[in-house]
């Protein structure tokens, strides 16, 4: 009897791209905190670097969602309250329909692993339960394990552990599709896993990480591969 086969994807630039919908949801928190006497660091662009500075450092672990609008609101002269917490969060998770957009074959891949029997499911760093909304966005409604709620995150090796689970399949029969080198190839190689990189926005992969097993540069293209990685 044949092992069983898992198969896990990334979620941003893999399933869907989001269109910056979170620094989208710090600028709508923007006109609510000016509205209460908040002072502005200047021009909009400025507004926008400082916002995609404190994603960019809550995006790589530094602090939680909650701490990034904490010191937004913080920075714009104001006391913190949960209730810009909780505004922030709404809004991003309310934004999920209008702004993020399945890459193209995302739902007819899900779809066909589905009837194929392959064990399925996601693994994203980011914050729930926005990562969940984006991912049925994208047509995918399964175990969506997110770095906020096991605490862990890509690329290490516990985080790719806490998807095995999830899938119920050994690292030698598992594959993890993703867009990112390091965080997606090198961190489920790393955990024993294969790798399919998505390259759709044409990277050159950097030369001194080991190569993924497959490239493919649409989701498209993953339903060919499914009898080579042993879904039949």
């Amino acid at each position: 009897m044949d092992a069983p086969v898992g198969i896990g994807f990334d979620l941003d630039h893999t399933l869907a791209i989001d269109n910056r919908l979170e620094r989208v949801a710090f600028l709508r928190l923007l006109d609510l905190l000016l509205e209460e006497g908040g002072r502005t660091l200047g021009t909009l662009a400025d507004e926008i670097d400082a916002i995609d500075v404190l994603l960019a450092e809550q995006r790589g672990g530094a602090f939680s969602i909650e701490e990034a609008v904490r010191r937004f609101v913080a920075g714009h002269g104001l006391e913190p309250r949960e209730a810009q917490v909780a505004a922030f969060r709404g809004s991003a998770v309310g934004m999920v329909n209008d702004f993020v957009v399945p890459l193209p074959g995302a739902r007819r891949t899900i779809e066909e692993l589905r009837a194929r029997g392959a064990a399925i499911a996601v693994l994203s760093n980011g914050w729930n339960p926005l990562q969940t909304r984006k991912a049925e966005q994208a047509g995918f409604f399964g175990t969506v394990l997110v770095s906020a709620d096991i605490g862990e995150r890509k690329p290490s090796a516990a985080a790719f552990d806490s998807l095995l689970r999830a899938l119920g399949t050994q690292p030698q029969h598992s594959w993890y599709v993703g867009d990112d080198p390091h965080g997606d190839v090198a961190g489920a190689q790393d955990a024993g896993m294969h790798a399919i990189w998505i390259n759709w926005e044409r990277k050159v992969y950097p030369p001194g990480l080991r190569p993924p097993g497959h490239t493919i540069t649409s989701l498209d293209e993953l339903p060919a591969l499914l009898p080579m990685i042993g879904v039949r």
